[in-house]
């Protein structure tokens, strides 16, 4: 019987051989960069590495190794283009971002829209960001006020884009998507919030409760202990109006403190959402290509083939430039059958050599990729 120490040993001085080779063939590589910046060839060539994988499959002897040999020459194939992208950033040859950095955005002047009536969330996070002066007005859906700034009839928009509790707002992230509006700024603000009907109204009197369908399901554990029907609204701020409007001792709204104190409604009770600590996440987007010079946070999407590893691939770029991703989320691309776009959150500034080296890697490689915004 072979001794495992032998064996070991066989595997030791095979490994040193494949560092070896590993390194000499990563410093060719290099040149073939320094070729590419005199010429200015792309990096990635996917017709000249899947030709690559078929040859290198056919030097094997069974499936098992064809497979593990596949996998093997993709990771290698895939740092040699890393090093390539930032032997390419190091000689300038990155490619310019369109995105252009200011020390501050031009709140004083700026006039915002958010969506929903008057004592909506949204006005709260505009006022919380822009402050109590500012020069405002409201549209009735997201996709109206994507349209007010893409048109420019306002400067930035204020948007919800994720609750801490019911998850993102998927509507955002694809309206991010159809306009060339780009994220600059962001407001967490806590939400808390209060079953309100007209004054005198009492509990036993309620029939009907109406808000938005994420706040319904926020306050599902109060609501659960009557019999009310539930109606959704676009907003819960509409809800409130529509409650003020109609006088109706039957009806009940829940929305914000504020929003009752401007309908004059009178709250029965506060904080019926049953976390203590929801909060939700609002975007400030604007029709500019800018971004705040003291910016932490990357925003991207981005769809890759329909095809296994892909999106390995795709994030090993942040991995490689030692970038931090802090979400992923995805939804599905219209009129493509269970294929996916990807939106990612990671830190860093588009000035950082890092995150410009990331980008170009995810842009030669990924089918679309969009940057939505740095803030």
């Amino acid at each position: 019987m072979t001794d495992l120490t032998d064996l070991r040993q066989q595997i030791d001085e095979i490994d040193a051989r494949i560092v070896e080779l590993y390194e000499k063939r990563m410093e060719i590589s290099g040149q073939v960069a320094q070729y590419k910046i005199e010429t200015g060839k792309k990096v990635f060539d996917k017709a000249r590495e899947e030709e690559k994988i078929r040859t290198v499959k056919a030097l094997t002897h069974n499936d098992f190794n064809r497979h593990g040999i596949e996998e093997l020459f993709e990771q290698i194939m895939s740092m040699s283009r890393k090093l390539q992208y930032r032997l390419l950033s190091e000689h300038g040859s990155s490619g310019k971002l369109p995105f252009i950095g200011v020390d501050s955005l031009s709140q004083g002047k700026a006039r915002v829209v958010f969506q929903g009536a008057e004592g909506a969330y949204s006005q709260a996070a505009m006022i919380q960001y822009f402050g109590e002066q500012v020069n405002s007005f409201h549209v009735e859906t997201f996709r109206d006020a994507m349209i007010a700034i893409d048109e420019g009839s306002a400067d930035f928009a204020v948007l919800p884009i994720e609750n801490s509790t019911a998850g993102i707002v998927s509507e955002i992230y694809d309206l991010l998507v159809e306009f060339e509006n780009y994220i600059v700024g962001e407001q967490i603000i806590r939400i808390e919030h209060c079953l309100m009907a007209v004054p005198g109204t009492e509990i036993s009197d309620i029939r009907t409760v109406y808000s938005h369908p994420q706040s319904l399901m926020q306050s599902a554990r109060f609501l659960n202990q009557y019999g009310w029907q539930q109606i959704s609204m676009q907003n819960n701020a509409f809800a409130a109006k529509k409650v003020a409007a109609d006088l109706d001792k039957t009806q009940a709204a829940i929305a914000s403190e504020y929003a009752a104190k401007l309908y004059g409604l009178e709250v029965l009770k506060k904080g019926v959402n049953q976390s203590s600590t929801n909060s939700t996440r609002f975007i400030i987007v604007t029709n500019q290509k800018i971004f705040r010079r003291d910016a932490k946070k990357v925003s991207i999407c981005f769809e890759v083939p329909h095809e296994s590893g892909s999106l390995y691939h795709m994030l090993s770029h942040f991995i490689y430039n030692n970038l931090n991703m802090n979400r992923i989320e995805s939804r599905p691309i219209e009129d493509r059958n269970w294929e996916y776009r990807f939106f990612i959150d990671f830190d860093g500034n588009l000035s950082d050599g890092a995150v410009r080296n990331a980008l170009r890697g995810l842009r030669e490689e990924a089918r679309e990729m969009k940057i939505l915004g740095n803030y």
